[in-house]
């Protein structure tokens, strides 16, 4: 990609325009893989202008201090992470050698491996030795041309432990040019001094924990895992009732080894998501499509630990649910850290399409995090995060395995590559 500077007048230096590319916007209103040929994308203090064909730009060459030049590369919106649980201690390699020998979820919980086992790993690191862990695997997505990211608590299980968390999902978006949106997931399992004692647990960790990480800036939403290895859906509701008194919006594991209505519960609490959903029923569709709570498929944990149950995406499309697909990067279940990967393992196990497949990593992940109106499509007012890529059509990003095309990649209207 060539670029080249104009003397502009000194009120215009902050135009930038970047022209000559085949620019996928992802906008609702722009259905399709079609791209806008010849297209043009014109950057105001980080945030979008105008994006649209060249000859119809409402702007002077002369105003532009800097020109990219694409050489007719695809542009797309940035690819957005929407469920990770990057931070954590440790690994779960000994989990993965279990599975192998038929170990199943379940059994390997019961063994006290599992999400206890990174609760062990997590609590004994420091917050500067878990963003030291944490840096390496946010980096190989950041590679893939990634903007933004959530990452979860859950390993800490106590007040202290998963507050620290939550500072080191902060801190990674001072150390890194990335937006970072956080989950309290203190609702994820139920840590050994409170075994059998779920209330207790509930009522002396999950919500103080909440208000005070609420009071400290450091939650953007609360999340749980709903399932009968964590959580029923009476105790998931006693956390989002809490939610909701403090203004922060939910979401939830949902229907991932059994169908006990999780799915349902967040829809009646407005969830911005319900995640995994292998086992989500009719009802619990109709509810999250009436809710507008977007289903998040997490197929690098379907791949991870041999679910031969797929999510019901038949009846997501027909009930009009917006899809989107996340790596769930885990040190247990979906020890994941490639978005592209994520993409073609959608399109594998779950058949969907390449344009589902794309919205499915920006436009309707931004929608899961609640931040469609700031990022995930290519639209004037947006900030201006995109990704230049080395392809001839879209397909490529989903059909290649193991291939990186990334060009060039631009966050909040700075080029990072």
């Amino acid at each position: 990609m060539s670029e080249s500077e104009n003397s502009a007048s000194p009120g215009s230096k902050r135009l930038c325009l970047w022209r000559n590319a085949r620019i996928l916007s992802l906008a609702e209103d722009r259905p399709g893989l079609d791209p806008i040929e010849a297209g043009a994308i014109v950057v105001d203090d980080g945030r979008l202008a105008y994006v649209g064909p060249e000859a119809s730009m409402p702007f002077d060459a002369k105003e532009f201090s800097t020109v990219h030049d694409c050489e007719g590369r695809v542009v797309m919106p940035s690819l957005i992470d929407c469920h990770t649980h990057l931070v954590f201690g440790g690994n779960r390699a000994m989990e993965f050698e279990m599975r192998l020998n038929g170990a199943t979820y379940e059994e390997i919980a019961k063994a006290g491996g599992g999400i206890v086992s990174s609760v062990r790993g997590t609590r004994a690191l420091s917050e500067q030795e878990l963003a030291a862990e944490a840096l390496p695997r946010l980096d190989t997505l950041l590679a893939e041309g990634i903007s933004t990211i959530e990452i979860k608590s859950g390993y800490g299980l106590s007040i202290d432990s998963e507050l620290k968390m939550l500072r080191v999902a902060r801190m990674l978006e001072k150390m890194r040019p990335v937006r970072v949106v956080t989950s309290y997931l203190a609702a994820h399992a139920t840590p050994a001094e409170y075994k059998n004692r779920n209330g207790d647990y509930i009522n002396e960790v999950i919500l103080p924990g909440m208000e005070q990480g609420h009071s400290a800036g450091l939650i953007d939403a609360v999340d749980g895992f709903c399932e009968g290895i964590a959580f029923s859906v009476e105790e998931m509701r006693l956390v989002f009732e809490k939610a909701k008194s403090l203004g922060l919006p939910v979401k939830l594991h949902a229907e991932q080894l059994s169908n006990l209505g999780g799915a349902k519960l967040a829809a009646s609490f407005s969830a911005l998501s319900a995640d995994h959903l292998e086992y989500l029923d009719d009802e619990g569709v109709a509810a999250m499509a009436a809710a507008g709570a977007v289903a998040v498929l997490l197929p690098g944990a379907f791949y991870a630990i041999r679910e031969t149950r797929l999510p019901p995406i038949a009846a997501l499309r027909q009930a009009g649910a917006k899809i989107a697909i996340a790596t769930d990067c885990n040190p247990g279940t979906s020890p994941l850290t490639s978005l592209l990967l994520t993409m073609n393992m959608a399109a594998t196990f779950f058949r969907l399409t390449v344009e589902e497949c794309l919205a499915g990593a920006t436009r309707e992940a931004a929608r899961a995090l609640g931040l469609l109106h700031e990022t995930g499509t290519l639209e004037a007012g947006k900030s201006a995060d995109f990704t230049i890529w080395n392809i001839e059509r879209p397909a490529e990003l989903v059909y290649r395995i193991g291939f990186n095309p990334v060009h060039a990649r631009i966050f909040k209207g700075e080029s990072l590559s």
